[in-house]
């Protein structure tokens, strides 16, 4: 009779492995491992999967480097993708500088934000699919196709970054200013993503075999974390502020008049920025050949006017060589509605689509007495005539004579610019506020008597604006067109704006992303504090689930990290606690049969 206990033990177990097998092969998610492996090797069949235990060899050497491959082309376009969707500012410049080089109009800068846009959501999709792969322990296979697919996104994001950080430089600069106002919603989104990513690696590091591979992984993914976790304490924003610390919002200064209302430089764009609020209007000037300065920011005619159509010949001829006569026959106004820069045209009534067909190219006097007429600041570019020209020599006094003769302007409304003969303009109108397009120490500026800076907005930065405004010497920014550049401005203590959009950031009542120190530092904490409980649970249920639910085999109580661990799953850690319900209601009616034969396991298919 010694014998039957452990004969009974031994029926029992071998009647619950076959559950267990039955369970198993009922829970095996087919239909789910069948998606996942067909979109990701196109493998749609069962006998074309292998599996493979969690921790374990997922794959050969070459799907191995196809799924590297894969996370440094994820992180690469992800890269890209944000440095080009935070570049929008500057979409504008970046289309012209193609109409410039090519010689037609087109939105490349929408098409490259798509194309990015797309290929960053095949790539995440593909890394989501192997993820999930591996969470069920299936072999990778990279369909060839997906294999070139990541090759050719690799290679365009690479392209593309090197081309523009030749080209636009500057645009990193933009992505680092950005970084002030996202980087604590950055760090909410990474840590998220973290705490997701416990979960496969809680069951990888419990499934392995090898403590090489433990410490690896698990190292790997702390030292990641706590990264994350200590971001805050290196990271600096404007837009964090005590309450009260807020100054007044930046004033507005149209660019070129409206240029998404109107087309740029025309009476129609300044009439629309000043009825938008502006506090000035920017501009750039050009002289004639018979000496009448005019508006117009390009070197020739082609962009904004008909000048193709009217003088065929002359299409390439700098505007400065055209007489005043030559630039009044010329539509200023038709080709806004014809390439639509800012695709605004749907918006405009029938009436103002007639206005914008017959607008002519300003003069500098006309555009001067509206400024004068609503009190508006004026600042422009004055570019000098080239070689040849009469006015080649005498373009400041010329347009000095227009300043003071032919227009009614105030000259303490005109933010004087050019740097050339500064000294000579100072002593013949010291009411003209002296303005310099670059940055120097204090001293030389006020030996200049500088009052203001006309800078970039790439040269933003809080510590040097206060430190000219401690000298009365205020600061203005330009092109700002995106509120989050416009909230960074404001949060910085710019004292103006140059800006394309001033009927958008006219109606901002406070800067994006503003926060007290303390809300600040509750955000972070409670975002680190909640993902490290929740990190700790999954981590805890894991090394749970992987010890075995204990159950019982009549009256001994036996682990299935004992002699059963081999039939571990990650689907049904829990068919042990069902199984043993059976179990223990069958051993009250089975007779003590001594030496009955098991049922042996079968391979699960």
């Amino acid at each position: 009779m010694g014998p039957a206990p452990v004969s009974l033990s031994r029926l029992k177990l071998g009647k619950l492995k076959v559950v267990r097998r039955q369970l198993l092969q009922r829970y095996e998610h087919q239909p789910f491992v069948s998606c996942l492996a067909g979109l990701y090797g196109c493998q749609w069949r069962r006998y074309q999967r292998a599996r493979a235990q969690p921790g374990e060899c997922c794959c050969s050497r070459l799907e191995c480097g196809s799924f590297g491959a894969l996370i440094v082309t994820f992180f690469l376009t992800l890269v890209f993708l944000y440095f080009w969707s935070e570049a929008q500012n500057d979409y504008d410049d970046f289309d012209w500088f193609n109409f410039g080089n090519l010689g037609f109009w087109f939105p490349w800068s929408v098409v490259l934000l798509v194309v990015s846009a797309a290929l960053f959501t095949y790539i995440a999709i593909l890394l989501l699919l192997a993820v999930c792969l591996l969470s069920e322990g299936q072999r990778l296979y990279l369909h060839w196709s997906h294999k070139i697919g990541i090759l050719v996104t690799l290679v365009f994001s690479i392209s593309a970054t090197t081309v523009l950080s030749d080209l636009w430089s500057r645009q990193w600069r933009t992505l680092l200013l950005s970084l002030q106002v996202t980087a604590p919603f950055l760090h909410v989104g990474g840590v998220s993503v973290m705490t997701l990513l416990s979960w496969p690696v809680a069951l990888h590091f419990f499934r392995m075999s090898k403590r090489v591979r433990q410490v690896a992984i698990l190292g790997l993914y702390l030292a990641v974390l706590l990264a994350l976790y200590l971001v805050p304490l290196g990271m600096y924003s404007p837009c964090i502020k005590e309450e009260g610390a807020l100054g007044p919002a930046p004033t507005l200064i149209g660019h070129r008049g409206a240029p998404m209302l109107a087309p740029e430089n025309t009476q129609l764009s300044f009439e629309k920025a000043v009825e938008a609020g502006g506090h000035g209007l920017e501009t750039d000037v050009t002289i004639s050949y018979d000496g009448v300065p005019f508006l117009m920011h390009d070197r020739t005619l082609r962009r904004t006017t008909n000048v193709r159509e009217v003088f065929p010949n002359r299409t390439d001829m700098l505007a400065a060589m055209f007489t005043w006569a030559e630039l009044e026959m010329l539509d200023a106004g038709s080709w806004f509605l014809h390439r639509d820069p800012f695709g605004t045209t749907s918006s405009l009534s029938p009436e103002e689509r007639d206005q914008m067909q017959n607008q002519t190219v300003p003069s500098l006097k006309d555009f001067l007495n509206l400024a004068a007429q609503h009190q508006s600041l004026v600042i422009f570019d004055l570019h000098r005539p080239p070689r040849g020209h009469p006015y080649r020599d005498t373009w400041i006094t010329r347009t000095l004579e227009v300043l003071h003769n032919e227009s009614f302007i105030n000259s303490s409304q005109v933010l004087w610019l050019p740097w050339e003969q500064r000294a000579l303009v100072r002593e013949m109108d010291p009411a003209l506020q002296q303005t310099s397009g670059s940055t120097a120490s204090i001293e030389e500026l006020q030996e200049q008597h500088i009052v203001r800076l006309n800078l970039h907005y790439s040269a933003m930065a809080q510590e040097q604006i206060s430190k000219y405004a401690s000298v009365n010497i205020s600061t203005n920014l330009y092109v700002i067109s995106q509120p989050w550049l416009y909230s960074l401005a404001w949060c910085a203590g710019v004292h103006s704006v140059t800006t394309n959009a001033m009927h958008i950031l006219k109606n901002m009542q406070r800067p994006l992303f503003l926060m007290t120190p303390e809300e600040y530092s509750l955000m972070w904490i409670l975002t680190d504090a909640v993902s490290a409980v929740l990190i700790i649970l999954v981590f805890a249920f894991h090394w749970w689930r992987e010890r075995g639910l204990p159950f019982w085999s009549g009256s001994r109580q036996v682990h299935e990290n004992g002699p059963y661990s081999k039939f571990r799953t990650a689907e049904l850690s829990d068919v042990w606690s069902v199984s043993s319900v059976s179990v223990r209601g069958e051993a009250h009616s089975m007779p003590n049969t001594p030496n009955l034969p098991t049922i042996p396991e079968e391979p699960v298919v």
